[in-house]
């Protein structure tokens, strides 16, 4: 029987970056999942606060050296590898000179202001993601999202994505976790972010730039939501509830990786006997 295969998408992944509820999620679930007898795949920005020659990184010049347009502003791609020796697992890095670089994952060190090119960063992390996985030729079963960084996931696989054989036949999970930020992206995050195949429709939800509203939009496009943190925003809890499509509520510490990979079962069987 063929392995089924888990793509994650994080925004943080310990111990590149500190220790967070998400990025023990990052490191941690990924691994559960592959010795459970699934295979990986492991992606996460590659902010410029992680140090290359400690963490071992490298470039894959295969995988580089695209152009993505965000904008109407050219950014080339930059493919990185590292790997956690302990879990036996490979993590990819999006890499970018123009929004990567910087000594800081989102807020500015000395200001403690969120950047303002946030809303570019998202846009180029997610696209870079699936152009890299399009050029590994691997075929992904589901996708599983961590972080409002993400968000744009789910409607790039329903839309721009979805005729792309690497693709076609993928299902979205979108994680939520307890990690608000207080203001909001740019508010021409949609605009930027649109690309062949999305309708004004289905990019509208992107609209509202706030924590709450990524959040939204991204469970509206996906296949699936989970519950990642004990306690949520009380609007987005109250969403979640509401939301007729396949979920999974909280889970612990002792089981969640369990869970996880009986809810990603479920989610392709369900899926096996809508195509019989």
């Amino acid at each position: 029987m063929k392995k089924k295969k888990i793509l994650f998408i994080s925004q943080e992944i310990a111990p590149y970056l500190e220790q967070t509820e998400l990025a023990n999620f990052g490191r941690h679930l990924p691994q559960g999942i592959q010795e459970g007898g699934k295979e990986i795949r492991t992606f996460m920005p590659k902010f410029g606060c992680i140090n290359e020659r400690r963490n071992q990184l490298h470039e894959v010049i295969r995988l580089s050296g695209m152009n993505l347009i965000i904008n109407d502003n050219d950014h080339p791609l930059i493919i990185k590898v590292g790997s956690i020796q302990a879990a036996r697992m490979q993590v990819y890095f999006i890499d970018s000179e123009d929004f990567f670089q910087r000594k800081a994952a989102f807020h500015d060190t000395e200001t403690g202001k969120f950047f303002k090119d946030n809303d570019e960063r998202a846009i180029f992390f997610t696209r870079g993601v699936l152009e890299t996985v399009k050029k590994l030729g691997w075929v992904p079963d589901i996708i599983h999202c961590h972080g409002w960084m993400t968000s744009l996931v789910p409607l790039y696989i329903k839309t721009s994505y979805k005729k792309e054989p690497i693709f076609a036949n993928a299902k979205v999970i979108f994680s939520l976790y307890n990690n608000d930020f207080k203001t909001s992206l740019d508010k021409n995050f949609a605009q930027k972010a649109m690309m062949d195949n999305i309708s004004e429709e289905a990019i509208k939800d992107y609209a509202d730039t706030s924590f709450i509203g990524l959040n939204k939009a991204a469970i509206n496009a996906s296949d699936a939501v989970i519950k990642a943190s004990e306690k949520i925003n009380p609007e987005l809890e109250a969403f979640f509830q509401s939301v007729d499509k396949p979920k999974l509520d909280f889970q612990g510490t002792e089981n969640y990786i369990e869970a996880y990979s009986n809810f990603y079962d479920e989610i392709l069987q369900a899926t096996a006997v809508l195509q019989d």
